[in-house]
């Protein structure tokens, strides 16, 4: 693979509640890159704006890999920021990232564009305490967060609405949806190109969905792709991955995740749960693997998305 030579800056750490999975995915990028020959610095993106500012001014890369997941790194911030220095970066955009990681706005845009979503509102966290919001079980979702943190399913007869309530930490407000049974499924997309379907079974006790620990602990999770569904149901993930691709204006690669209820295998129901504009990149993170099994090996799609990069300004 023959690619430019490039002076590189792996933005990675940050402060949000991801900052872990974020040193994990930096640290497999920058080696990978390193391995093609490009000039690599690392920079965790800490608290402090100013510090982040004068380090990036003086590493003057002519390429940010944004490696950040979550809030400041995921949510449009952190691209405006590099928009403001002229600095071509990896991944989506400002207005691609809010959308995408504001759960309510990016359902907006799904059903504007016709794709398969859960019935669901935004409440107050006020209105949890006092009332099941939707018929049991439903499932319980901070509107500004990735990696399945802080969410939670209601089932009949559970005791632990009033508790979420007290304890929430993620603001004033919840997206409350109703749960889908079957499985959870995933799709990767590099520019207009769906990759493959992941079937993603939780392993161990204690998981009923595809949550934090199943994401990022070794052995929490396992992956089966192609998944063994139906091909036409396949076909559909692809097509919608892509499609709410184009609708949220995502650059460069994003993972959308699904959920499959087959529990009447004549009549399936695929839903769309989000868009990761920022996927993992961690060893057992589900974009690279599946861009593995297309070919596409690791610092492949590494220097692929350095390649995508775009200045916005």
């Amino acid at each position: 693979m023959s690619t430019t030579k490039k002076r590189i800056t792996v933005l990675m750490g940050g402060v949000s509640s991801e900052r872990s999975v974020s040193l994990s995915s930096g640290q497999g990028v920058a080696e990978a890159l390193r391995s093609l020959g490009h000039t690599v610095n690392t920079l965790d993106a800490g608290a402090d704006l100013g510090v982040l500012v004068a380090e990036l001014a003086a590493q003057k890369p002519d390429v940010v890999f944004n490696a950040l997941h979550g809030r400041f790194g995921e949510d449009g911030c952190i691209q405006g920021i590099l928009d403001w220095m002229g600095l071509a970066y990896t991944h989506s955009g400002v207005r691609a990232s809010a959308t995408a990681m504001d759960k309510a706005a990016a359902r907006a845009v799904f059903l504007a564009a016709g794709l398969p979503v859960a019935q669901g509102r935004v409440i107050r966290i006020a209105e949890l305490a006092a009332d099941d919001p939707l018929p049991a079980p439903y499932v319980v979702k901070p509107v500004c967060e990735g990696s399945s943190v802080g969410v939670s399913i209601i089932r009949p007869g559970t005791n632990v609405r009033a508790h979420i309530a007290r304890n929430w930490t993620y603001g004033p407000q919840a997206l409350v949806e109703e749960f889908i049974p079957g499985r959870e499924i995933t799709v990767g997309v590099m520019g207009e190109r769906a990759l493959t379907v992941t079937d993603i079974t939780p392993t161990g006790p204690g998981h009923d969905f595809y949550d934090y620990d199943a994401k990022y602990n070794a052995g929490g999770s396992q992956h089966v792709l192609p998944a063994q569904i139906d091909p036409g149901v396949a076909q559909q993930a692809m097509d919608v991955a892509v499609a709410a691709h184009k609708a949220l204006g995502c650059s460069g690669a994003s993972r959308s995740d699904f959920r499959l209820d087959d529990t009447n295998p004549a009549n399936p129901r695929l839903i769309l749960l989000e868009v990761n504009t920022q996927p993992g990149m961690t060893a057992t993170s589900l974009l690279p693997e599946q861009a593995a099994y297309c070919g596409i090996s690791y610092p492949e799609l590494c220097n692929w998305l350095v390649e995508q990069a775009t200045c916005r300004q």
